[in-house]
């Protein structure tokens, strides 16, 4: 097993702890209350899912190509796939990925698996939306589900007055 590295990577929405080995990326999560540093020196093994990201962020990355390796059971590891097929720009509800999934009783989990998702922003929970579009269930908060779906184009920016 290879030595697990970690840094902390400041995105438009907030502070992103990425984990992973020489096997690829285990988890990306928003830290939200960060008190550490941001990382300046990039652990080899992680290089390439900071550059990847900050195209994402900060340029017009529309996919990623680093290597992973979520920890679930076989059963999140299939949802997560399916998460994984949702392309840039488009959504799904919950309802869809039941069906792609092969068994619309077991939306549920599903959802619960969806909430469960290791990688945020590359394993794209986000695209996963309510049947009548509201915007539902996210981890990382409801506002960074929001941000990611308009600067994705999926929904328009909201114009507020304040």
């Amino acid at each position: 097993m290879s030595l697990e590295s970690k840094v902390y990577f400041e995105s438009p929405i907030g502070v992103l702890e990425i984990i992973g080995t020489q096997e690829g990326v285990s988890s990306i999560y928003f830290k939200d209350n960060f008190e550490g540093e941001i990382s300046e020196n990039i652990p080899k093994v992680l290089e390439e899912s900071v550059k990847q990201l900050k195209e994402y962020f900060f340029e017009d990355r529309k996919e990623f190509s680093f290597k992973l390796n979520p920890k679930g059971t076989d059963f999140q590891i299939k949802v997560w796939k399916i998460l994984s097929e949702i392309p840039y720009g488009k959504s799904i509800s919950y309802s869809e990925q039941s069906e792609i999934f092969g068994d619309l009783k077991a939306i549920r989990a599903i959802a619960s698996a969806n909430g469960k998702n290791p990688i945020s922003i590359v394993i794209p929970c986000h695209r996963v939306i309510g049947k009548s579009g509201e915007l539902t269930g996210y981890a990382g908060g409801i506002w960074r589900k929001k941000w990611l779906l308009e600067k994705e184009g999926i929904i328009e920016k909201q114009m507020t007055l304040f």
